[in-house]
C-alpha cells in the first residue's frame, strides 16, 4: 500500500535543461501498490499544471486525490497489479522544488533567480525518483494535459526506461492558441500590482492577477456546450447581494468567481508562471529538428492517444498528430476520440468516458 507524500533529495547538481542548475533538488512523489520481484510492473503518472503527487487516497493520507476514481484495487490503473508512481512536477510548489522553495546557496527564495524551467526538467527529475525505487523500466508511462508532454519528454530522452505510453488530453508540441492563452493568464498575473516582479510579500500574493487568470483557464478547460447545458442564462442568488452592478449577474459568472477564489492563494504565483512558460516551451521537433525525427527516437511496445472532441486547448487535430506520428514507429498504437461534452477537463470528471478505455489497455498489455 501507499503511505503519505514522500520527498526525495537528490545528493549534488542538477543541470537544467536549457541553461542553470538546481544545488539538491527535492523531489516529493506518492506510491501506491507494490513493486514485483520482477520490478515490471511499475507505471509512472505525470499530472497537469496545478495537481500536486495526490492522485489518489491511500492509507497515510486518506483525502481524495486528484484522479481518485482512477487509480486503486479494482481500478484501471489497478493497484493489485501494477505499482503506481505520481511526482510532484519540479518548478511546482507541492513539495518539489520550485520558485517558492528556499534557494541553499543563499538561504533565500529563489523567485526568479530560479532558472528557466522545460518539462524535459520535469521528465528528468522524475527518472531520478524512478532510479531511486530500483526501477530501470517503466511498464507505463501516463500524462495528462501538460503532464502528457512531461510524458513524451521522458519517453524521448529515456526510450530504454519505458515500454508503454498513455497521453490523454495532451500533445507534441504547444500551439499558438494555448500559447496565446496562458501568455494572456501570465500577463494577469505580472499585471497585477501586488506582484512586485516575483518578489510579492508572504501571505499577500497578487490574488486579482491570479482569479483572472484561473477564470481565462476554467473557460478554455471547459466547452461552450457544457456552459450552455449546465447554465443556460440562469441568474444568480448572489447578484442582488453585490453593489457592483456588472458582476455575477449570472450563475456561469459566481462559477468562474467561486472556482477563481478556490485556486487562488493555494497555488504560488511564481511558481504558476514558470510551469505555464515550460509548457509553452516544449516542442518534440527540437529533438531532430522535426516532429518526425523526434518521434523515431521512441521505442516503444504499445500507446494509446486519448482526446476529446470539446476540448480547445488541446484539441482533437493534435491528438490526431500525436497518434501518427507515434504509429510510425510503433504499430500497436490506438488513438480514441471521446464525445465528451466537459472539453479540456474531461479527464478530470467524465470518468465514464475515460475509464473502459484505459482498462481496456491495460487487458490487452496481459495478453
Amino acid at each position: 500500500m501507499s503511505s503519505a507524500r514522500k520527498c526525495l533529495t537528490f545528493d549534488g547538481s542538477f543541470r537544467m535543461h536549457r541553461a542553470g542548475h538546481l544545488q539538491s533538488p527535492t523531489l516529493a512523489y506518492e506510491t501506491w501498490g507494490e513493486l514485483n520481484a520482477a520490478r515490471d510492473n511499475a507505471i509512472l503518472l505525470f499530472g497537469g499544471l496545478s495537481p500536486s503527487a495526490h492522485a489518489a487516497s491511500s492509507e497515510g493520507d486518506m483525502a481524495p486525490g486528484w484522479w481518485e476514481d482512477m487509480i486503486g484495487s479494482g481500478l484501471p490503473i489497478d493497484t493489485d497489479n501494477y505499482f503506481v508512481i505520481c511526482v510532484n512536477s519540479l518548478g511546482s510548489c507541492f513539495g518539489s522544488t520550485g520558485p517558492a522553495s528556499i534557494n541553499p546557496e543563499t538561504g533565500k527564495s529563489y523567485r526568479l533567480a530560479f532558472p528557466v524551467l522545460a518539462l524535459e526538467d520535469v521528465a528528468d527529475t522524475a527518472l531520478i525518483v524512478v532510479e531511486h525505487l530500483g526501477i530501470d523500466c517503466l511498464h507505463t508511462v501516463i500524462g495528462c494535459s501538460m503532464g502528457g508532454m512531461s510524458g513524451l519528454a521522458f519517453c524521448v530522452r529515456h526510450p530504454d526506461a519505458v515500454k508503454r505510453f498513455i497521453s490523454i488530453s495532451s500533445a507534441a508540441r504547444a500551439m499558438p492558441f494555448s500559447i496565446a492563452v496562458r501568455s494572456l493568464q501570465r500577463e494577469m498575473i505580472r499585471s497585477d500590482p501586488k506582484w512586485r516582479k516575483g518578489k510579492y510579500k508572504q501571505g499577500d500574493p497578487p490574488m486579482t492577477g491570479q482569479r483572472l487568470a484561473r477564470k481565462l483557464g476554467m473557460i478554455t478547460y471547459r466547452s461552450a456546450e457544457e456552459w450552455a447545458q449546465r447554465f443556460g442564462r440562469e441568474r444568480s442568488t448572489d447578484h442582488a447581494r453585490i453593489e457592483d452592478l456588472f458582476v455575477a449577474e449570472f450563475s456561469v459568472e459566481s462559477y468562474l468567481e467561486n472556482r477563481a477564489n478556490n485556486f487562488s492563494g493555494a497555488f504560488d504565483p511564481n511558481c504558476y508562471l514558470y510551469l505555464s512558460h515550460a509548457s509553452d516551451l516544449f516542442d518534440l521537433a527540437e529533438y531532430g529538428g522535426s516532429l518526425d525525427a523526434g518521434f523515431r527516437k521512441l521505442q516503444l511496445e504499445q500507446a494509446l492517444v486519448m482526446g476529446v472532441r470539446t476540448d480547445i486547448l488541446f484539441p482533437l487535430d493534435q491528438q490526431r498528430e500525436l497518434a501518427d506520428g507515434i504509429s510510425a514507429v510503433c504499430s500497436d498504437t490506438r488513438l480514441a476520440e471521446l464525445n465528451c461534452i466537459r472539453g479540456h477537463d474531461s479527464f478530470l470528471v467524465d470518468m465514464d468516458a475515460f475509464r473502459p478505455v484505459i482498462c481496456e489497455f491495460f487487458e490487452s498489455c496481459c495478453n
